[in-house]
């Protein structure tokens, strides 16, 4: 398909640049295609109300590390600053990065990052540039590794905002709680599972007092997730592979919720395209309404959804509103229907909704 079909105008106001607070005091726009009422203002607390009981929601359990790191070249022409956004760990001392200043570093370059986090000032993180690629992309090889490693990052790093944000603001102390949702356990992402930034503890127990589940994965986001789709065709773009997890157990309730008439309702694009790996083609067997087995997964998926995709695990999703050309908004235009969601997104702007990570969400039942 054409890629300036899933375009559209965002006026730069309706980019959020805070969260709601309370974070379940966000807007939710339910779309659903084929009813009446295609699309209804509803606010996140409204949630336990929308679904019923048996259904199951899939969040994403990643938690989001303080990736964005400042520092100077030392040695060679001391003094040049340098930003690293960490996009991909190699090994235990390595990490792929994109650089702000790249130009000013060649291979053997360090540079000492510090002064930016939230011991300002007390640590110091070395590292030597290892390869430089194109596109600002750079190896950086740090001078410790492991745990000592992740901790003088969590030390010495600040939370890699989104670009639509960073623009119009660093970040602060804020971010380290509002862009961490409240399932955060594992980490290793370089950006938040968004849709799960509006669950707070009330809207959790609400939610399991009507009978509603929640069901953990796994899935550590990297910054690929901003990148616009540059092809003039979806058929020549190729997603960044990202590693998750669907643990046993997760699979068992989901599937047992499924046969037992509940829904599954994947809380942001992240949960989705994780368990429609996990159900993917040679998953498991055929079930009624063309759906399958969700299986136990553990490795690297590169799944890109468009529309005419065969939906096998989600019967729902839960999600925020998304950058035009973007293989997020292709994947809600290939859940919802395409001329369903232009309409739900021009209804979102003229209402004055807010828009991307920070921004509001909406409810999307499957289109035909």
């Amino acid at each position: 398909m054409r890629t300036d079909l899933f375009d559209f105008v965002l006026p730069p106001d309706r980019i959020a640049l805070r969260p709601a607070a309370p974070r379940d005091a966000a807007r939710l726009l339910v779309v659903h295609p084929g009813s009446a009422a295609e699309l209804d203002d509803k606010i996140v607390r409204d949630l336990p109300d929308l679904l019923r009981p048996g259904d199951q929601l899939v969040v994403n359990d990643t938690k989001v590390i303080p990736a964005s790191l400042t520092g100077r070249r030392i040695g060679r022409g001391a003094g040049a600053r340098i930003e690293a956004n960490l996009i991909e760990r190699i090994d235990g001392a390595r990490w792929r990065a994109l650089v702000k200043g790249a130009k000013k570093l060649v291979a053997g370059d360090v540079v000492r990052f510090g002064g930016g986090g939230k011991h300002r000032d007390l640590v110091q993180l070395d590292a030597t540039v290892e390869h430089k690629g194109e596109a600002g992309e750079v190896v950086l090889a740090f001078a410790c590794h492991g745990p000592a490693l992740d901790q003088a990052i969590d030390q010495s790093g600040a939370m890699p905002l989104p670009p639509y944000i960073a623009a119009r603001r660093a970040p602060d102390a804020q971010d380290r709680g509002d862009y961490q949702t409240l399932f955060a356990r594992a980490e290793g992402a370089v950006a938040a599972p968004t849709a799960g930034l509006h669950f707070t503890d009330d809207l959790v127990a609400r939610l399991k007092e009507r009978g509603i589940g929640l069901q953990a994965v796994t899935l550590h986001i990297g910054s690929g997730t901003f990148l616009p789709v540059k092809a003039q065709d979806t058929a020549d773009h190729r997603m960044h592979a990202e590693w998750g997890e669907v643990s046993p157990a997760t699979a068992a309730a989901l599937n047992a919720a499924r046969n037992a008439g509940g829904r599954i309702i994947a809380v942001g694009s992240t949960p989705l395209r994780l368990i429609e790996t996990a159900a993917g083609e040679g998953g498991g067997r055929a079930e009624r309404g063309g759906r399958v087995e969700i299986k136990p997964f553990a490795g690297t998926t590169a799944i890109f959804i468009t529309p005419g995709y065969r939906f096998r695990a989600a019967d729902m999703l839960m999600t925020n509103f998304h950058l035009p050309r973007s293989t997020l908004f292709m994947l809600v235009a290939a859940f919802s229907g395409l001329d369903v969601m232009q309409r739900a997104y021009a209804h979102a702007i003229a209402s004055g909704y807010r828009f991307y990570s920070y921004g509001d969400a909406c409810l999307l039942y499957r289109g035909s």
